[in-house]
This record gives structure tokens, C-alpha cells and sequence, in this order.
């Protein structure tokens, strides 16, 4: 299937939630939270756009490279390019329910599977989220990430103990939930951390951890001390708080205080291949992107996922040899005026 057919047929089924804009922006769906727009006035998910269209590259051309390596090791995992699937649920009230919570999950998992790289599932309300969410995994050989989100102590170790039955190899608490509209709507609101409970969760879980929406250095360095393997540098595609920074202004900060001390994930802004290098360049270790995957899956399920992963490999790629950039575990920020 080719991407553009994916995208034809997106545009119709997701009509009402999402104009499948030429470029998604966020300018057409201020304000639809539930739907696929940023929170309020939308600055947080424009400033995700801006902060990295604000970024230039120095295109190089007298260098040898002439076939980059776009594979990097990640969390144990070897990924044919540092990109995985933000965790994105609710196909139902965000999506306009143009294919199912389960078909929607499979083809996300499935797609990136067949591609090299790892999805990530989502949670929420109603249970048949976090359902299709487990079952997927199961059926994908636990090749994928399972996020939950940060519930009260009972619902958010019942959520754990599913991701490990799943077979996951990695769990992660989105706490960038916290506070989402969608979920107070449904009257099972979410909470913050402390740090002592945090500890105490990833302690518990049985399994790795990352923490989704880390923007800032202090957070950062509590999540290495909570003992977190990955944190998620984003502020949750800027749905939960209006005027937020992008994830890629605040990216160099966070990376200069905990690189090398555990993975960093940047996801919010992402469209491109050459926006997956700048992320790189930025301090990122690999990126999630969220949207663009959607429309891709409900437009065209696993072909069209698979068909926007072949996008953003062959944008990297090219990306890399007119930056003189030669592996993508070895970005330089050097490369970025």
C-alpha cells in the first residue's frame, strides 16, 4: 500500500477528529481533546512543530559516508532505526472509531515488528483499551513497550501484572497523563508521583520501566534516581497543558544531565526522517512519533504503518549522508546550525 492511499482513506474514516492535514500541525484541531488537537489554544502541540522546524542542519557533502547505518541498540534491543510508535489509545473517541481498538493496536505492533523498530501500547478508559492493548502483545511475542498510566496503587499493579502475563519486555507509566482531560471526563482522574513512590513502583514491577513526560533536567535526574531504564522527553503531544514547551527545546538540558546514565526517548513534533536526526543530534537516543502513525494505521493498517516506517528509514537516510552522518548511534550535535 502506498502511504497516500493510507492517508486518502484516513482522512474519511477519522472524519470529524482529524483533517489528516498536509502537515500536521495542530493549527486545524486546536482545542479537540478528546479527538487528535492539542489541549486549549494548542500552543503546547505547535511548539512541539516549531521547536524542531527551528532547528537547521549544515549540509555536508565532501565526506566518505555514503550508506549510513541507521540501526542503533536500544534497552536491549537492536532497532533497524532509533524509532518507535508513541503509545496512543481511544480509537473510539480520538479517532472517530473507523477501525477497532484491537485492529488499530495489531496493525501499530505488527507494522513496526515487520519494520525493525518497537510500538508502544496504550491505556485508558474503557477497559477495552488496555484489552486489545495486552492481547496484541501477546500475539506480537511481547515485541513492544506497554504504557500504563499513572492510576492509584491497585488498577496500576493489576495493569503491570497484564503487561508481564503479555510478555512485554518493557513497561512504562505515561505520567504526562496526569490530569488528562479525557480520563477526568470518564471520572477516573490521574495523579503525579513522588519520587519515594515511584521508587517503590519500579522496584515492584518486574520488569523494566521508562517515564513518559520528563521535561525537565530535575525530573530527569529523579527519574535516574526512582531507578527508571528509559525516560520519555515529551509533553504527551501537548494535550494535558496548554503553552508547554516542545520537547526538542528542552531536550539538550535533559540530556546534558543524565546521558549515558539512561536511555532518552523524544517524542512530540516528529514527521520526518530528518526530524528523527535532529532529535538525535538534540541528545535523544531514539524517538517515538505518535500521530503520523495513527492516521497511518487507521488509513491503511499494518501496510500503512509499514509503509510510513519505509517514509521516515529513507528520509533518515538521506538525511544522514548530506550531513556527513554515519551512524545514527553516533549523532553529532555538530551537524545542527
Amino acid at each position: 500500500m502506498e502511504l497516500k492511499e493510507a492517508r486518502k482513506v484516513a482522512k474519511e474514516k477519522m472524519k470529524g477528529f482529524c483533517q489528516v492535514c498536509p502537515v500536521c500541525d495542530g493549527r486545524a484541531c486546536a482545542g479537540q481533546v478528546p479527538g487528535m488537537g492539542g489541549i486549549g489554544t494548542g500552543a503546547g502541540f505547535a511548539a512541539n512543530l516549531r521547536s524542531l522546524a527551528g532547528r537547521r542542519f549544515k549540509m555536508r557533502l565532501i565526506h566518505e559516508v555514503s550508506a549510513p547505518k541507521t540501526s542503533v541498540e536500544l534497552l536491549g534491543k537492536t532497532l533497524a532505526m532509533p524509532v518507535l510508535a508513541a503509545p496512543i489509545g481511544g480509537v473510539s473517541f480520538n479517532m472517530g472509531g473507523g477501525v477497532s481498538e484491537r485492529e488499530y493496536i495489531s496493525a501499530v505492533l505488527g507494522g513496526c515488528a515487520e519494520k525493525g523498530v518497537l510500538g508502544c501500547t496504550g491505556d485508558g478508559i474503557p477497559p477495552f483499551i488496555i484489552d486489545a492493548a495486552m492481547e496484541a502483545l501477546h500475539e506480537n511475542g511481547g515485541a513492544g513497550m506497554a504504557f500504563i498510566k499513572p492510576w492509584g496503587d491497585k488498577e496500576l499493579y493489576e495493569k503491570l501484572g497484564r503487561a508481564r502475563q503479555a510478555g512485554a519486555f518493557m513497561a512504562g507509566m505515561d505520567l504526562d497523563a496526569a490530569g488528562l482531560i479525557t480520563l477526568s471526563l470518564m471520572g477516573r482522574p490521574v495523579s503525579p508521583k513522588p519520587l519515594a513512590k515511584l521508587k517503590r513502583i519500579i522496584a515492584d514491577a518486574g520488569m523494566p520501566m521508562a517515564l513518559k513526560g520528563v521535561m525537565t533536567a530535575e525530573d530527569a535526574v529523579l527519574a535516574v534516581e526512582a531507578g527508571a531504564q528509559a525516560i520519555v522527553v515529551s509533553n504527551h503531544g501537548g494535550r494535558v497543558l496548554d503553552h508547554t514547551p516542545g520537547a526538542a527545546e528542552v531536550l539538550p538540558e535533559v540530556a546534558a544531565a543524565v546521558k549515558g546514565r539512561i536511555a532518552i526517548l523524544a517524542d512530540g513534533g516528529v514527521r520526518t526522517g530528518g526530524d528523527v536526526l535532529k532529535m538525535l543530534a538534540l541528545g535523544a537516543d531514539a524517538v517515538m512519533i505518535g500521530r503520523p502513525v495513527s492516521v497511518a494505521a487507521v488509513g491503511g493498517l499494518k501496510e500503512g504503518v509499514m509503509a510510513y516506517l519505509d517514509q521516515i528509514k529513507s528520509e533518515l537516510t538521506t538525511a544522514m549522508i548530506l550531513t556527513g552522518t554515519a551512524h545514527a548511534a553516533k549523532v553529532s550535535p555538530d551537524i545542527l546550525l
